[in-house]
């Protein structure tokens, strides 16, 4: 039998384990932190037990209390629905273009669509909804896609290129990637755009040729007089609003790449009422044009 090595500063038994001279003391481990640790092996015992925990083929054991996160979404929704009441089924049942005409349910739609905003749109518009490059500011009553409830509500629907077979779809050409216009020209057609908005542009730019090359090839979407057309989501390019900024620069990546942003389609993603409240909310913010 060996014999049992004691260590001689602390004279207390060792493991006969060593790693470069240095022993490991054989002290036995604190009792609180023992039975923390056992407590903890029955806990989770009884958490299996008690809660769903264990995968099987093609479901799962459910657990004795019968727990579900997904069941208590479902009562927590209808306990909101019981909540909103009388007008959560006015709003329900309501015609989009009634909704403004009654000021109480007006003022319940919006209450609802604020919140709403706030948790799914704000991400990107802002929570004051004033937008950032490449997401629209909804305060100031220029909409690419139109600006009346209906136009607004089915946007909020089913979104912009957002792959929803009823999405809002367009694209612009990207004239300098495709080769349909060379640098020189991208930077005339940028500076006559800039122009119609009483921008300043560069000196030297032949703003005549710019003109031709944008009834060419710009004024098919944006019509003859620049001022766009919401049914193919084109902008209005003489009012100094500018999604991705109104720079020389800015505007010359545009016409040589193009731009494609996404707006999700809610359709999927919110119940009916809630997009009919967004849509309600978003409209007023804009000035209901």
């Amino acid at each position: 039998m060996a014999k049992e090595d004691i260590d001689a500063v602390t004279g207390t038994a060792t493991t006969g384990h060593e790693w470069d001279g240095i022993k490991e003391l054989n002290n036995p481990l604190p009792r609180w932190w023992l039975w923390t640790f056992y407590a903890s092996i029955v806990w989770a015992v009884l958490y299996w037990i008690a809660y769903p925990a264990w995968p099987l083929v093609s479901s799962y054991t459910s657990g004795l209390l019968g727990y579900s996160s997904r069941a208590n979404v479902a009562a927590d929704m209808a306990a909101l629905q019981a909540l909103r009441g009388e007008k959560g089924a006015a709003l329900a049942k309501a015609e989009l273009v009634d909704i403004e005409k009654d000021p109480a349910l007006l003022a319940f739609a919006r209450a609802q669509g604020r919140a709403a905003f706030g948790d799914n749109c704000a991400p990107c518009h802002g929570t004051g909804a004033t937008g950032s490059k490449g997401f629209p500011n909804l305060n100031d009553d220029d909409w690419l896609w139109g600006g009346t409830l209906e136009a607004v509500h089915q946007t909020i629907q089913y979104g912009v290129r957002s792959g929803h077979t009823k999405a809002r779809e367009n694209l612009m050409p990207a004239f300098g990637k495709d080769g349909t216009l060379k640098k020189d020209e991208i930077v005339q057609v940028a500076s006559y755009v800039r122009s119609l908005a009483g921008l300043p542009v560069p000196q030297g730019v032949n703003l005549e040729a710019g003109k031709k090359l944008f009834a060419d090839n710009c004024t098919v979407c944006h019509g003859d007089d620049a001022k766009g057309n919401p049914e193919l989501g084109a902008p209005n390019l003489t009012d100094r609003i500018w999604l991705y900024g109104s720079d020389q620069e800015a505007v010359v990546e545009t016409i040589t790449n193009s731009r494609a942003g996404v707006m999700p389609a809610w359709a999927d993603r919110l119940d009916p009422v809630t997009v009919k409240a967004l849509a309600v909310y978003v409209h007023t913010l804009g000035g209901g044009r």
